[in-house]
């Protein structure tokens, strides 16, 4: 399992709702656990390839958060930035805003729901995995310059890996 990075066209996609709670989906959800771990706070299943709506994450001090079909039914008016980056964009991080509080609803990963009121860094990465499930990037909350400037900037890191 590996990372998919900025050009895929998954990670442009509207993920499908995820229909199976099986073991298939219970490994996928370790192997991203795995692949997470020591690189970043959350992942989505599409930056690993997968187009369902499936996101994980572990900010410090949390435990690991599965949230399945999940859907955003509460923001704060109270909006706030924070310097963010994504494993599918490595390298680059900019300001974004973002609503400080959030509710969400979702499945476990054993099919039942729950909803969760978060803000802090919890409410920060569940709005940015959400937004992978609907093929949103975090450079997409940028004005088109900055957007344009952190394109270029990781087309330049990424030609230099390749070399």
């Amino acid at each position: 399992m590996n990372i998919v990075t900025l050009g895929d066209e998954v990670l442009r996609e509207k993920s499908t709702r995820v229909e199976e709670f099986d073991d298939n989906l219970h490994r996928l959800i370790d192997d991203m656990a795995n692949l997470m771990r020591g690189q970043g706070i959350g992942l989505a299943a599409p930056q690993v390839g997968v187009s369902k709506r499936l996101f994980i994450c572990q900010p410090e001090g949390h435990k690991l958060w599965v949230f399945i079909n999940p859907e955003i039914t509460l923001t704060s008016e109270e909006q706030g930035d924070y310097e963010e980056g994504c494993l599918s964009i490595p390298g680059i991080w900019s300001d974004v805003v973002r609503p400080v509080q959030v509710q969400i609803q979702a499945f476990n990963e054993k099919g039942r729901p729950f909803r969760v009121d978060a803000d802090g860094i919890l409410a920060r990465v569940i709005q940015h995995e959400l937004d992978h499930l609907n093929g949103v990037l975090f450079i997409d909350h940028l004005s088109e310059a900055k957007r344009d400037k952190a394109i270029r900037e990781y087309a330049k890191k990424s030609t230099k890996k390749a070399v």
